[in-house]
């Protein structure tokens, strides 16, 4: 859980759970130390129980949850990293119960099997699982779990048992994130100013430098819509930002050009899906982006009738940690001739000539000419084949951004060399953007073709640019 996150938490908490622990309940305070020693574990484990017994009634269970997570929220990160793995070990499913129902399942004849899977179905759900559904009961108890699962996410890659805990966490979530509980909003200049405050802070592709900015991004000609959970009203899941413009966008920059005039959006022909950002770390591997965008097409064809046209201008940021990954094992076949020949005239420092590697190390690359020129055909072809042939395994791209629109029935449709010359544009894709086109008619085959088979769909251009 990050800090700006979880302080946030506690401080809408503090209110709202003490009331439920108030004076004249038979529930006491929890009061545990920061770090969370070894000499308080007992109490903890004590209280975590208590609140699985259920004992007292509703109320007093209520009571003793609210306790808990507000125990919890009040720990430093070693101290949650202890609670946690308390709450994973301590509270894990009981194997020689699952053992039993199991066996007992095995033997059971034709009139006692039904009783015999519920009773193995019984002995599967862990008493964390339980704990974890009564946090889901108390106000702003769902984003308290989402973020704790962000927690979660970050230590379960060194122990396996905070893992499980994490997979049991997810697998609740999923089901209370079902598409069919989001709502669609569209978030304008005129929203609650904590809302595009949020708006600002969760932005993971393109960052808003100021108020200036994000109006220009809310403006007439451009939409902005986010997910929303009914028990997260005020906190948006995913958002993306659109632009209506004419003809297919290849360059970020002019995009967000504050100086730009303001396009009539009912004369548009094209919607540009420019940036799409998880808002909820802890919702990390549930995927709804697929249903926001196919809800926002929907949206935006009953609004604006002539739009045609609906594609992204995607980043690459994979494409450039692979490039360097294989030109320091240094792959003979990677250029072609006539890519060797123009590296070799190219003159512009001692260690660079015919280096393709030692030519991308240089400060500033991108701003001279001369290199540009030389590079733009080469490393398009080396993008294009990065995007539509390295895979990650069983047929999936494996560039992240592709593997999430050819999941969701995109195509490949145009590289756009220098489209976003910021530090990071440079650093993870040498400058180059990619449109991914939404053609209404063949999303679902091409969605079939990728998931199904791992074929790509690509627009002529593209598959020319592959060949080279």
């Amino acid at each position: 859980m990050d800090e700006q996150s979880g302080l946030g938490i506690l401080g809408r908490l503090k209110n709202a759970w003490r009331e439920i622990t108030a004076p004249g309940s038979d529930v006491g305070e929890l009061v545990l130390s920061p770090e969370l020693p070894e000499s308080e574990t007992k109490l903890l484990k004590e209280q975590m129980n208590a609140c699985l017994q259920g004992v007292g009634g509703e109320v007093s269970a209520r009571g003793r949850a609210a306790q808990l997570g507000r125990a919890y929220l009040a720990l430093d990160d070693t101290g949650r990293e202890r609670f946690l793995s308390i709450m994973a070990k301590d509270f894990g499913p009981d194997k020689e119960k699952i053992d039993a129902a199991a066996q007992k399942l095995i033997d059971a004849d034709e009139d006692n099997r039904e009783a015999a899977e519920k009773e193995l179905k019984k002995a599967l759900i862990a008493p964390r699982h339980r704990l974890l559904t009564q946090f889901n009961a108390l106000p702003d108890g769902v984003k308290f779990l989402v973020d704790m699962r962000a927690e979660l996410l970050g230590l379960s890659k060194k122990d396996k048992e905070i893992k499980a805990l994490e997979h049991d966490l997810k697998d609740l979530l999923i089901s209370w994130f079902d598409v069919g509980f989001l709502e669609l909003r569209r978030i304008t200049w005129n929203s609650p100013a904590e809302l595009l405050e949020k708006l600002i802070a969760y932005e993971a592709v393109h960052a808003i430098q100021s108020w200036d900015d994000l109006k220009n991004r809310l403006d007439s000609d451009r939409r902005c819509f986010a997910f929303f959970h009914p028990r997260m009203p005020d906190e948006p899941l995913i958002f993306v930002e659109v632009a209506l413009v004419t003809g297919m966008s290849g360059n970020v920059h002019t995009l967000l050009d504050e100086e730009a005039p303001v396009l009539d959006p009912t004369q548009a022909d094209t919607a540009i899906f420019y940036s799409i950002s998880n808002a909820q770390q802890g919702l990390g591997g549930i995927s709804f982006g697929n249903f926001l965008i196919k809800k926002v097409v929907d949206h935006l064809s009953r609004d604006f009738p002539n739009l045609n046209n609906f594609a992204t201008l995607s980043p690459v940021p994979g494409f450039r940690r692979w490039l360097d990954k294989v030109l320091a094992e240094g792959d003979p076949k990677l250029l072609l001739n006539k890519e060797r020949d123009v590296l070799k005239s190219l003159n512009v420092s001692p260690g660079s000539k015919g280096s393709l590697k030692a030519v991308l190390e240089l400060e500033d690359w991108y701003k001279n000419p001369e290199v540009t020129t030389a590079l733009q055909h080469i490393l398009m072809r080396l993008c294009a084949r990065y995007l539509v042939k390295e895979k990650r395994g069983k047929g999936r791209a494996m560039d992240p951004v592709a593997h999430f629109h050819l999941t969701n029935g995109a195509r490949m449709e145009r590289l756009n060399w220098l489209a976003d010359i910021s530090d990071n544009g440079i650093k993870q894709s040498a400058g180059m953007m990619i449109n991914y086109r939404y053609k209404l008619r063949e999303i679902d085959s091409n969605h079939e073709a990728y998931s199904g088979r791992g074929v790509v769909k690509e627009s002529s251009s593209f598959k020319a640019l592959v060949k080279g």
